[in-house]
């Protein structure tokens, strides 16, 4: 019997790209971090300190690491973020030369005043529907407005891929942030962005020259499911 492998889909697209473009190509593998429980709280965590990542985020990224354990990684970036440098601590668990290198650039949205509001009350407000409906005209009281948030965003991609030509590059940062990139790489207006789903734990790649970019997988969760498979034939809840 052939076992499925989620770790091949992954190093399939990185190497693919590699083998067919011959150009200096830099793999991004955009990461979402885990689950943490402040969700729960029904209130916008943003740059909240102390979020740190649940049981089952600690699962998750476990499942993460574990999945890309025997990837080529020649660099880790993250979210300055501890939910964010949490889950890329199980990724560098299984590549010990590796350094997480901090990078706000990657980290969340800044709510400004709406942070640490509670969502079924920030969902009242005319902004809130603005945001999910038309998001390039939002901005946040006293924080970044969403055209700016994706700018810094992309931004920060484009530099990190310049800085690493053929190179993969691993990249913990946040849902939102990584809608915004993805869209942008497909051309997406942003106005569309919550379209794409983007999971704890999930894996996004890109391949960035300096030609056309290229969107290889979005939201891969196939570690989580797996993880999920294996605990339920175990009968427990590892």
């Amino acid at each position: 019997m052939r076992f499925f492998s989620p770790y091949a889909m992954i190093r399939t697209f990185v190497l693919s790209f590699a083998r067919i473009i011959d150009t200096p190509m830099t793999q991004i593998l955009l990461i979402r971090h885990a689950t943490n429980d402040f969700v729960k709280s029904g209130r916008l965590a943003g740059w909240t300190p102390g979020v740190h990542l649940n049981d089952e985020g600690k699962a998750q990224a476990a499942a993460l690491g574990k999945r890309l354990a025997d990837m080529p990684i020649h660099r880790l970036y993250s979210s300055p973020l501890e939910r964010t440098m949490e889950t890329a601590q199980a990724i560098a668990a299984h590549h010990p030369k590796l350094e997480i290198i901090e990078n706000r650039e990657v980290g969340e949205v800044q709510y400004g005043d709406w942070q640490g509001e509670l969502v079924s009350v920030l969902g009242k407000r005319k902004m809130w529907h603005v945001i999910q409906e038309y998001p390039s005209r939002a901005s946040f009281p006293n924080g970044e407005t969403m055209r700016g948030v994706q700018e810094r965003a992309v931004n920060a991609v484009e530099l990190i891929a310049a800085r690493h030509p053929r190179e993969t590059v691993v990249i913990v940062s946040h849902a939102d942030l990584i809608k915004m990139v993805v869209a942008h790489f497909l051309g997406m207006h942003l106005d569309n962005f919550q379209r794409i789903v983007i999971s704890p734990a999930s894996i996004s790649g890109l391949s960035l020259g300096y030609a056309r970019p290229y969107v290889g997988t979005v939201n891969d969760t196939a570690h989580i499911l797996q993880m999920e498979r294996e605990r339920k034939l175990s009968g427990g809840t590892q």
